[in-house]
């Protein structure tokens, strides 16, 4: 669990994502909220439970960013779901409890991949001994000579220093187990996993045979000793635990399923099915998963919408109750995408000029180049469709596309965008509106 305070969580936020400091302060007190509950003891921290959050704000502003980023600093399990993916029980569409199912495969991953990290070294010195016994065949046991131990060690200081990389061996390790394709009706994925998993369990343990290179053959094999010092069992336990304690799902588009005021009827009824069905899980239920039974009622549960057509009046009371903590995130101006475009660390332009550097060219965007993509940007937003800075990617692809295919073909070495450059690129396209609903 995280120990950082809300002022280190907002300021390693902003290294990603720009403004929408309400947001931030809201998150990083829920996520400091966790730490605490560690500190209060039984029975209160078990009565102790999560201040949901709902997002409010127009798409490509940072809402899931936030989230996404939030989970990666609090190492927690992360899923993002569409609210609109999902159906009330009794409609065809995924059961809301594969939301919490899927959370918890995450969670196996997240915790399997830290054990086998954990257990390199050891496997390291395993792989190198199956090497070692393909490269001198033979017993190793205390009737073996000396001089026999000798050459071992020679060919072990050989294969340290890379001596022995390029030559090629026969290796076996485990093959993966065969997948089962098993379909099934719509909310019975629980029966679906138990068959998969069942199937997968009989198959017996296979090994492939390979040829490769001992440098090739020593990654092979450290991974195929990793995963079999791994406990699974341990594993499981551990991830269960995860879940149920720093678990957060990011619900997305909760607006599309509220019922607008005033309507009752058709696809309405379903929509308001799908808030009863998750209500469970924010409340606090108990799932069914191939691992044991998930409690969800630590899990955080950060919804978001656009709210455009409806207001978080019109989602049904016991769900808003649910979500007691409202943010609003503002729309990007032309400034805030000037922002976006140089000072996060995996700002855009730093992208492209990193992506072309490896063709050889030398990208640098001025300050008035940045500032004209930005305005660009912002002026197709406005006429056109609001979709936040994700227009950006599509203003930069565009911008870039031809110096992006003569790249390596050495023509060029350096290139500069500045305004001139920018304009001369993209201003048809920006002023006319045709062309730009279709290209931009």
């Amino acid at each position: 669990m995280s120990e950082m305070t809300p002022r280190e969580i907002v300021q390693e936020l902003d290294k990603y994502i720009i403004g929408q400091s309400e947001a931030k302060r809201a998150v990083a007190i829920a996520l400091r909220n966790r730490w605490r509950r560690g500190q209060v003891p039984p029975p209160l921290h078990q009565e102790i439970t999560p201040k949901n959050i709902l997002m409010i704000g127009p798409t490509g502003v940072g809402k899931t960013e936030i989230a996404r980023r939030l989970a990666q600093l609090a190492n927690a399990p992360f899923i993002k779901v569409e609210a609109t993916k999902f159906t009330e029980v009794g409609y065809v569409g995924k059961d809301v409890e594969s939301i919490i199912r899927d959370l918890t495969e995450t969670a196996v991953d997240m915790i399997r991949s830290e054990r086998q990290v954990a257990l390199r070294q050891r496997a390291e010195e395993l792989a190198e001994e199956r090497i070692l016994d393909i490269l001198i065949p033979g017993p190793r046991d205390s009737s073996v000579p000396r001089s026999d131990e000798g050459t071992r060690q020679k060919f072990r200081k050989m294969l340290r220093e890379g001596k022995l990389d390029a030559q090629e061996i026969e290796i076996e390790v485990s093959a993966p187990k065969g997948g089962v394709e098993i379909m099934a009706p719509a909310g019975m994925e629980e029966m679906t996993n138990q068959l998969r998993e069942m199937f997968s369990n009989m198959a017996p343990g296979k090994t492939s045979t390979r040829r490769v290179t001992v440098s090739e053959a020593q990654r092979l094999l450290t991974d195929d000793e990793a995963a079999k010092l791994v406990n699974e069992e341990e594993v499981r336990a551990l991830a269960l635990e995860r879940v149920q304690s720093g678990g957060i799902v990011f619900i997305d588009e909760i607006d599309k399923v509220a019922v607008r005021s005033g309507t009752q009827q058709g696809s309405d009824v379903s929509r308001e099915g799908v808030q009863r069905d998750l209500l469970p899980l924010v409340e606090g239920s108990n799932v069914s998963t191939r691992y044991g039974v998930v409690k969800t009622d630590h899990i955080l549960f950060i919804a978001s919408g656009a709210f455009h057509l409806s207001k978080p009046s019109d989602l049904i009371p016991e769900l808003q109750g649910r979500l007691p903590i409202r943010v609003e995130l503002e729309a990007l101006s032309a400034a805030d995408l000037v922002r976006i475009l140089q000072e996060p660390e995996n700002a855009l332009v730093r992208q492209y000029s990193a992506l072309l550097a490896s063709d050889g060219l030398a990208l640098h965007f001025t300050q008035d180049g940045v500032q004209r993509i930005a305005e660009i940007a912002q002026q197709v937003n406005e006429r056109v469709e609001n979709i936040g800075a994700r227009r950006l990617h599509t203003v930069m692809e565009r911008l870039l596309e031809e110096v992006a295919f003569v790249a390596p073909d050495g023509s060029t070495t350096a290139l500069e965008v500045d305004a001139a450059y920018v304009d001369s690129r993209l201003k048809d396209l920006a002023q006319d509106e045709d062309l730009s609903r279709y290209i931009l």
